[in-house]
Formats: C-alpha cells, sequence, structure tokens
C-alpha cells in the first residue's frame, strides 16, 4: 500500500506543480483565460474580471506550492483538504466547459500543452481518483525532510514563486510556447500544407417520400432521391488541421494591408490591444524607439482593436509618429504579453519581442 500511496503522491505532486510552473510562466496569459471564466456566457462572475490577474497569481502559486508541500509530506492534512477542494472545483468547471461548449481551452498548461475541454475533464477526473486515494490513505502521507525544515522549504518556493511571477510580469514569459514566438514566420504560420488533413462532416439528409420520413447520410453530396426535401443535420466528425495563426489580419480603415506589411523588410511593431487599458508610462520608451526606428527605415506601425477616437487621443498625448492599425484583440493578446509590446519583424519573420519596459534592449 505504502508503493501505491508513493506513486500517487507523486504523480499529483509533479503535476501540480508542472500546471502551475507552465502557468506562471505565463500569468497574464492564464488571467486571459480567467476572465473567459468569468464572463456573461460561462459563470457570469463579472465582478471578478478586474482582479483575474491577482488571482490567476495567487491561484497557481498556490497549485504548485501544494504540490511541494504533498511531496515533501508537509501538514498532510491541509494539503489534501486542499487538494481536494481545487480538483473538485476544477473538474466542475472543465465538465461545465465541454459539455456546454463554453471554454475551447481550459488553460490548465498554458499554450505549452493544448487541451481539448473534454480531454481537460478527463485529466481532472484522472487526478480527482488518485487524490480521493490519497486522501484515504492520508496515514502513509509521512514526511521526507526533518519536520523543522518543511516551513522553510515552503517559505523559500513561495518567494523564489513570486520573485519569478513578478519577473515575468515587468518583462515576458521566459517560455514562450506560442505560434508568436521569436523565429516564426507570421505569414508561414497562416499557411494550411496542401496534404494536410481536411475537416470531415456527416450530414444526414431529411426527405419525405411515400408519406414517410427518409434519412440519408453521406458526407455532403446532395442525395439523389425522389422525395421532397425536409432538413439536413451536420455533425463534424473530426476538426482537420488548423494553422497556428487563423486570425491574424491588420486592417486599414478597412482596408486588409496584412500582406503589405508582412513583406517589409524592417519593420518595428507597437502592440497595445486596448488603449483604454494600456500602461501609460511605456510610451515615453515607445515613441523614443519609434523616432530612432524610422530613422534607421523601419516602417513604424501600431497594432489595437479599440477604436479611432481612442487611437487619436493616444496619438496627440504622446505625439506619436506613427499610426495605429487595426487588430482582432484576442490575436494582440496572443503575440505579446504586454500592453503595450514592442516586435520587430523581418518579412513577417519575428526578430526580437520586448515588454516595452525592456524597449532599450531592442537593437535596430
Amino acid at each position: 500500500m505504502k508503493l501505491l500511496v508513493g506513486i500517487a503522491r507523486v504523480l499529483v505532486g509533479v503535476l501540480f506543480i508542472f500546471s502551475g510552473f507552465i502557468k506562471l510562466n505565463d500569468p497574464v496569459g492564464f488571467s486571459f483565460k480567467l476572465q473567459e471564466y468569468f464572463g456573461e456566457k460561462v459563470l457570469n462572475l463579472e465582478f471578478l474580471i478586474p482582479f483575474a490577474l491577482v488571482l490567476a497569481i495567487i491561484l497557481v502559486v498556490f497549485e504548485l506550492v501544494l504540490g511541494i508541500m504533498l511531496l515533501i509530506g508537509y501538514l498532510p492534512k491541509f494539503t489534501m483538504w486542499s487538494l481536494l477542494l481545487m480538483i473538485l472545483f476544477f473538474t466542475f468547471l472543465t465538465f461545465y466547459s465541454a459539455y456546454f461548449n463554453k471554454v475551447t481551452d481550459c488553460g490548465c498548461f498554458g499554450d505549452a500543452i493544448p487541451l481539448t475541454p473534454w480531454q481537460s475533464f478527463y485529466k481532472d477526473v484522472f487526478l480527482l481518483v488518485l487524490i480521493v486515494f490519497l486522501f484515504v490513505k492520508i496515514k502513509y502521507i509521512t514526511p521526507v525532510f526533518a519536520p523543522v525544515s518543511h516551513r522553510w522549504i515552503i517559505f523559500l518556493f513561495f518567494m523564489l514563486s513570486f520573485m519569478f511571477a513578478y519577473y515575468v510580469l515587468m518583462h515576458l514569459p521566459v517560455f514562450d510556447f506560442r505560434a508568436y514566438k521569436v523565429g516564426n514566420n507570421i505569414k508561414e504560420q497562416m499557411v494550411v500544407p496542401e496534404d494536410a488533413p481536411k475537416a470531415v462532416f456527416e450530414y444526414k439528409w431529411k426527405f419525405e417520400q411515400d408519406g414517410e420520413e427518409v434519412i440519408i447520410t453521406n458526407n455532403g453530396e446532395y442525395p439523389q432521391i425522389d422525395g421532397e426535401y425536409i432538413d439536413v443535420e451536420t455533425k463534424q466528425l473530426s476538426e482537420g488541421y488548423v494553422p497556428p495563426v487563423t486570425d491574424f489580419q491588420i486592417e486599414d480603415n478597412g482596408e486588409d494591408v496584412t500582406e503589405e506589411i508582412l513583406a517589409e523588410d524592417k519593420v518595428l511593431l507597437i502592440i497595445a490591444y486596448d488603449l483604454l487599458k494600456t500602461e501609460q508610462e511605456g510610451y515615453k520608451a515607445v515613441k523614443n524607439l519609434s523616432e530612432e526606428a524610422l530613422n534607421k527605415g523601419y516602417r513604424v506601425v501600431g497594432l489595437t482593436a479599440s477604436g479611432k477616437d481612442e487611437r487619436r487621443s493616444l496619438i496627440e498625448r504622446y505625439d506619436l509618429n506613427f499610426d495605429f492599425y487595426q487588430t482582432d484583440e484576442t490575436a494582440l493578446k496572443a503575440i505579446v504579453r504586454s500592453n503595450p509590446g514592442i516586435l520587430t519583424l523581418e518579412k513577417g519573420t519575428i526578430t526580437q519581442k520586448k515588454h516595452w519596459y525592456d524597449a532599450a534592449d531592442i537593437k535596430l
């Protein structure tokens, strides 16, 4: 029994540590996911949206430290109750999201391991079984080190976790798992290979023939049948290949200029997904950098999802020497976890990506 408890203990502890660390590497991304859950169409807890980032950091630090506590055997009753309550909550949340198709990715492992809603639910069920087993066999969870050292180990991990969170908030995630990481070509990330799997659909055609309802099932072609058409039901059997980038488009007064900008030799992108929420203190650095870029032959482009009035107001307030074009907010949030954030492109390839706080590190 001790062996089984030991195996379950390591599995649960390591999974919680891994999941917590991956999300701690990108707390802003996890906060966006929490905002989805708090939205009107999911949990309808919109009053929590302004606190999403703080809650994200607290949750992931607690998740990571719980994994450590389980592995070293610190406060087993508190640890097991916390793990049980947390996994019950997340199991309910992932089932709700999967069954009602509310959130397409739970964000359990950030962008490192994207999971479908049902995969997230099955993962949580697996963890729930292990945690219930450990809860029942709690007497076998014994300390690994001298008990007096445990509180110092936990204190150390708490401090390191918050320091790491502060670092990635003031800079950018240390590990970038997204399609917009440095070295990737945005245009190439949008391409669907010719031999890529196609989406497969099932069609159920309903006809009335000789006073009876007839159903014909096929992959889409209109049935050749003598009868009166009633209805057709469509079901997607497999999604097929989806390119890493699907929603990147740059518009200038309604005109698509994506190809034009991605074809430029030297581009400096200033990305601010929402100008009403943007960090105002970043625009002194942005202006200095944009002036240097223009002098060195760069095309400087701002990208935002905000409207014309917000764009005009920001440009006038900081006397900016570039214009903002329109881009989807979700895409901008995925590109860089900073508002504003800074990128350099060479013919669509991302060569540098920085938080505005590190604008001075951009090399032109």
